[in-house]
């Protein structure tokens, strides 16, 4: 069978695909799954286009790793043939684990795991059907692997994950922000000491990366509108399971059914072999697909967010620096139990605050490292003389009151 498969994709043209091993991985049914989980979860309630998959994302980003070998072997550093292979399956498979809508319900199908857990765990099976040939590629994704600057390709400031979403997700969306100059970042990679750095004519481009980052989180993963549809379908998914534990009968594939009908703890999932099967089945479909059924469900809080979520009459979202006042969220309640004529255990369906956080640089977390003429090195916030910089660093945390517009 011919394998040297090309995709077209609309971001960055012909993708090929480069060896038997990477061909039959993207085959797999693992892999294929992430055709039906969109990347930017319920962002397209805001933004028509962002319908795009995490296989999208995931083919990208491999794309941009071969381009990234290929500039550190043009400036001498030696990659070896299977190292090269290795780092590729590594950000082939970095989303692998991630559960229906993505971010939006991670934690609510399973609670307490990652899905960087799971994207280990799954690695792991593939391992032993492929017959240990992903070990390297599992070593450097763990960070285990003795050279570091290729774990840093796939997880780190500069990765090839963040390369690719921001933009692809800018080209989905429309949000011209999230533009970065990538094939520039990727041909100013060097390395020195085993770690990623940045060559310091790179020094503007890493800037406006920085700051698409961050207008690309206010303005798309944390708009207040996607916000306010990725947290009515979390409730609902709390709402079908509170209510199937109190032994109702709520409609659900198999799939979802499996993860409705018990809490698993971590130990649980990680240790008994049927629940990462079944979770390896479960997309955006068994999720909608339940949510248009629940509908029309005799439970009055169920039902109303469904039918809500399906005709985006979300919430309300208010997003402040401080605190929301606790007496308005007392009113609101007391309003939702009136109106709604539920309990007040009920009414946090309905009325309820979060909060959210962006951070576009944290240089605690492996920092983006600048080599300067000199040959020595220095953090970006030091070699860049753009004062904003140190501002991206800090973490912005804001408030969120969810609530009913007709409750006001």
């Amino acid at each position: 069978m011919n394998k040297k498969k090309i995709i077209n994709d609309p971001v960055y043209g012909f993708i090929s695909i480069p060896t038997e091993l990477v061909f039959d991985l993207i085959e797999h049914p693992y892999f294929q799954r992430l055709r039906y989980i969109k990347q930017l979860g319920m962002t397209h309630l805001v933004y028509p286009g962002a319908l795009h998959t995490r296989f999208h994302h995931a083919l990208g980003a491999m794309y941009l790793m071969g381009m990234a070998i290929e500039t550190l072997r043009n400036k001498d550093h030696i990659i070896s043939a299977e190292e090269e292979e290795a780092v590729i399956i590594a950000i082939l498979l970095h989303d692998i684990g991630h559960g229906p809508f993505s971010h939006a319900l991670e934690h609510t199908i399973v609670e307490g795991i990652s899905h960087e857990d799971i994207s280990v765990m799954l690695m792991n099976r593939l391992n032993k059907q492929f017959k240990g040939r992903l070990t390297t590629a599992i070593a450097i994704f763990k960070g285990s692997y003795p050279r570091k600057f290729l774990h840093q390709l796939v997880s780190g400031q500069l990765d090839m994950d963040r390369m690719d979403y921001l933009n692809r997700d800018s080209f989905f969306t429309g949000v011209s922000e999230g533009v970065i100059s990538s094939d520039r970042i990727i041909k100013m990679l060097n390395v020195k000491d085993d770690q990623i750095a940045i060559e310091e004519k790179g020094i503007y481009s890493i800037e406006k990366f920085l700051i698409a980052r961050r207008l690309m989180y206010w303005q798309v993963y944390l708009h207040k509108t996607v916000i306010s549809a990725e947290f009515m379908l979390a409730k609902i998914l709390q709402r079908s399971r509170e209510l199937t534990l109190k032994g109702e009968q709520v409609f659900a594939m198999p799939a979802l059914n499996h993860f409705l009908q018990k809490p698993l703890s971590k130990d649980s999932f990680m240790n008994e072999d049927h629940h990462l099967e079944t979770f390896a089945t479960l997309d955006d479909t068994d999720i909608m697909a339940a949510v248009k059924v629940w509908a029309s469900h005799n439970d009055f809080v169920l039902a109303k967010l469904s039918r809500d979520l399906i005709n985006r009459d979300l919430y309300k979202v208010d997003i402040t620096n401080e605190r929301p006042n606790n007496q308005f969220i007392k009113e609101l309640r007391e309003r939702a139990i009136k109106k709604y004529n539920i309990s007040a255990a009920e009414a946090s369906y309905f009325v309820f605050e979060e909060t959210i956080g962006n951070d576009a640089y944290r240089p605690g977390d492996g920092n983006i490292r600048i080599l300067m003429k000199d040959d020595t090195i220095k953090d970006i916030t030091e070699a860049s003389d753009n004062s904003n910089l140190q501002a991206l660093a800090k973490t912005v945390k804001k408030y969120v009151l969810c609530y009913k517009k007709e409750l006001v």
